[in-house]
C-alpha cells in the first residue's frame, strides 16, 4: 500500500493531518449546531401563521369556486346589455348617452368574487356605477364644519 491510498500525504507527519482533520470535524459541528439553532425558532415563528395560512387558503379557494358560478353569470349579463346598448344607440339616433344608461350598469363592476368580498370586508358590485359614484368619489357625510356648533346652534 502506498502513501496515497492510506490518506497520508507524503513529506507531512501524521500528527498535523489528524489536527487538520479535527478542526475540520469542530467547524463542520459549529456550523450544523448553528443553523440547526437557527433553523428552531423557524417553526415557533411558522406555527402561529399556520391558522392565517389556511384561513387564507380556505378563502382563496372559495372565492376560486364562487367566481366560475358568478363570473359567466356577470360575463352574460354584460353581453346582453352591450346588446341592448347598441340597439338603445341605434333607435336613439346615436345618443351616446342614452347607450352609457345602458352599458354603466351592465358592463361596469366585478367579474371576479375576492376574499375580502367573502369575508364582508368589500361589497361585490354585480351592477356597475358610473366612476363619479364610486364609493371612494363620494362623501361619507357632511362636512366638519356643518357639525360644529360655532354659529350657535
Amino acid at each position: 500500500m502506498n502513501a496515497r491510498q492510506n490518506g497520508s500525504v507524503p513529506g507531512t507527519s501524521s500528527g498535523v493531518r489528524t489536527a487538520a482533520r479535527k478542526a475540520a470535524g469542530l467547524r463542520t459541528r459549529a456550523i450544523a449546531t448553528a443553523s440547526a439553532a437557527l433553523l428552531a425558532g423557524v417553526p415557533l415563528a411558522a406555527s402561529a401563521d399556520v391558522a392565517d395560512m389556511a384561513k387564507d387558503a380556505g378563502l382563496g379557494a372559495g372565492s376560486a369556486l364562487v367566481t366560475l358560478v358568478y363570473a359567466p353569470v356577470k360575463l352574460m349579463y354584460a353581453t346582453g346589455g352591450l346588446l341592448v346598448g347598441g340597439l338603445a344607440w341605434i333607435f336613439s339616433g346615436g345618443d351616446g348617452e342614452v347607450v352609457e344608461t345602458v352599458l354603466t350598469p351592465s358592463v361596469r363592476g366585478d367579474y371576479v368574487v375576492t376574499p375580502p368580498m367573502l369575508t364582508g370586508k368589500q361589497v361585490p358590485e354585480f351592477f356597475g356605477r358610473r366612476s363619479e359614484y364610486e364609493a371612494g368619489n363620494v362623501a361619507a357625510g357632511p362636512p366638519e364644519a356643518w357639525n360644529s356648533d360655532s354659529d350657535g346652534w
